[in-house]
């Protein structure tokens, strides 16, 4: 009887699950609507009170991400304090809804990941994730696996699509 072998196990193939870099994410969304006169008007006074009222603390540990759901004219002082007082709760506060705040981390991410230790590697970016990793994070990625990888593909071992191959 001949032993099973597992030839996935044996190559050179290394992967990246880019969902491994979403451990630990958490986002919260603040949209300053709800801090505008009928959801519309920026007062400055009311503004500042209901930043001064707002409870912070719900954002500890976590990225805060900016956004007006409205057709508000906010003025960029207005985003200035919200910084001011999310500061010393969130992790970062960041500007936008919540997926283009998660593209946000995820670079910031990437951006800290040791690339090197794939030089002259065959790559696989892993594609299944119970996490929807959006597309942007995968060029992201792409562009800084591309000065160091020998071969990038997408997918799975057992199915992929090859994307780069070193000449």
């Amino acid at each position: 009887m001949s032993e099973i072998i597992n030839k996935i196990k044996q190559s050179k193939l290394k992967t990246v699950d880019l969902e491994k870099f979403a451990d630990g994410i958490v986002i919260k969304e603040l949209d300053l609507k709800d801090f505008l006169f009928q959801g519309l008007i920026l007062k400055e006074g009311e503004f500042r009170e209901k930043m001064e009222a707002h409870d912070w603390t719900q954002y500890q540990n976590a990225y805060l991400t900016v956004y007006c759901s409205t057709d508000a004219i906010i003025p960029k002082w207005a985003y200035m304090l919200v910084m001011q007082h999310a500061y010393d709760y969130a992790l970062d506060v960041l500007f936008g809804k919540k997926q283009e705040a998660l593209s946000q981390v995820f670079r910031q991410k990437l951006d800290n990941h040791n690339w090197e230790q794939y030089r002259d590697s065959f790559i696989l970016l892993k594609g299944c994730s119970k996490l929807d990793v959006p597309p942007d994070v995968y060029m992201y990625a792409t562009k800084k696996l591309l000065p160091c990888v020998k071969k990038l593909m997408y997918g799975e071992a057992c199915s992929n699509v090859p994307i780069y191959r070193k000449k």
